[in-house]
């Protein structure tokens, strides 16, 4: 049985991209389908003129997906934008790429512990630093998953992971079993799912949630289990932006039983 508290269900806008670039347009939208919070992506307009427009509809910013590269430049700027929005997750969306080019067990510890350093930093503002995964980080180097030694070679104060149920599934590991490995450290999980092999390869191979091959009856409540307090839907190249967030929002609904 499940029980505990509901988790709500937010969207990560880098899926709405090619409907419309317009942040008070995707707002709307996403307001208009009932979603409570979204995961930013990419803003480049003044913080002051974001909030206003998401308080004008109702919508929470969760989390957003911000580049090491933007960090490392001015991390007070970055802090000083989400507190004025009301963020306090700021999430790595993908390694450098001379860390991916390496592919070395130093290179993968020494970007966690810069992250980690910069979530010390962070703390005092109540921020929190994360790092959101692809398939990359499901390889083994040296008998370990990237993963694992990027997680285990830093605090859970500092650095917290956003697994994302697809990738880490495409990557040949256990979503169901990350979850678990690191519960207590997944505030934040995409929810995203994998088509069947063979189909929507014009869409990277990614299907709606609910409408793929990952378990969701078994995956929700691991995420929860994990600690998670937002589901984020995510869809990374949908021929149809707004539907597809839609459908995904409409199935996560359909299994109320599980989110609450």
């Amino acid at each position: 049985m499940t029980t505990g508290k509901s988790v709500p269900v937010a969207v990560q806008l880098y899926s709405l991209r090619h409907f419309s670039s317009d942040f008070a347009t995707q707002i709307a939208t996403v307001a208009e389908m009932g979603y409570p919070g979204v995961e930013l992506v990419g803003l480049s307009m003044p913080a002051e003129e974001a909030r206003d427009i998401l308080a004008q509809h109702g919508v929470k910013a969760v989390s957003a997906h911000v580049s090491i590269q933007a960090m490392r430049e001015d991390i007070d700027k970055v802090m000083n934008f989400h507190q004025v929005i009301g963020n306090s997750y700021l999430i790595v969306p993908a390694p450098p790429q001379d860390v991916r080019e390496a592919n070395t067990v130093d290179a993968w510890v020494g970007l966690a512990r810069e992250l980690a350093e910069l979530g010390r930093r962070c703390i005092d503002a109540d921020l929190r630093i994360g790092y959101h995964n692809h398939w990359w980080e499901m390889a083994e180097i040296d008998g370990k998953r990237v993963v694992d030694w990027m997680m285990e070679e830093t605090s859970p104060d500092y650095l917290f992971l956003e697994p994302d149920l697809a990738w880490v599934t495409k990557g040949g590991a256990d979503a169901e079993a990350i979850l678990k490995q690191y519960t207590g450290r997944c505030p934040r999980v995409h929810v995203k799912d994998l088509a069947a092999a063979g189909q929507n390869e014009d869409q990277m191979g990614l299907a709606d949630v609910g409408y793929g091959t990952l378990n969701w009856d078994v995956l929700l409540p691991a995420a929860r289990a994990a600690g998670a307090e937002w589901y984020v839907v995510e869809h990374d190249l949908p021929k149809d932006p707004p539907a597809s967030v839609q459908r995904s929002l409409e199935f996560l609904r359909s299994k109320s039983t599980l989110l609450g």
